[in-house]
């Protein structure tokens, strides 16, 4: 880049004065520093261009490695579960050619009545829970609770 120091600038700012001449010097400083700004963005907007397209290049890199990432874990899966379906049908075929070793027994009914209404929750549960299963009424609750009386 060019070295120019503050007395460089000086002497290049009295030449312009000389020649230029004292009237015009500020509207020609002017335009100088319009065009100066100008070439600045320009050049901002080229870096910001090059730094756009080369993150754009990254992103279809890393876009590529995820794409094969996926293929492969989706064959890796398709080949677990390929695998998995041959074991299951061999398995089932094993089963299904030999006869059975302990007969199934015969249905029994439970032997309930349908006409008694049985709660939802069973009794394990209600043991656990701390659930009451039998109602005091408010004599027998009084009774239970009272005080003991000291003689």
């Amino acid at each position: 880049m060019i070295d120019i120091g503050i007395t460089k600038i000086a002497l290049i700012g009295a030449v312009a004065l000389i020649v230029i001449g004292p009237e015009k010097l500020p509207r020609v400083a002017r335009t100088v520093g319009a065009l100066l700004g100008k070439a600045q963005r320009y050049v901002a907007d080229v870096k910001a261009e090059v730094n756009r397209s080369i993150d754009l290049e990254e992103l279809r890199k890393m876009k590529d490695t995820v794409e094969t990432a996926a293929r492969d874990v989706e064959t890796a899966v398709q080949e677990t579960t390929s695998g998995i379906e041959r074991d299951l049908t061999a398995i089932v075929d094993d089963a299904a050619s030999e006869p059975l070793a302990t007969p199934v027994p015969e249905y029994k009914h439970p032997g309930k009545n349908w006409r008694l209404k049985q709660g939802a929750t069973p009794q394990w549960f209600k043991a656990r829970a701390g659930v009451r299963r039998h109602v005091l009424s408010g004599a027998a609750r009084v009774a239970r609770y009272r005080p003991k009386k000291f003689s």
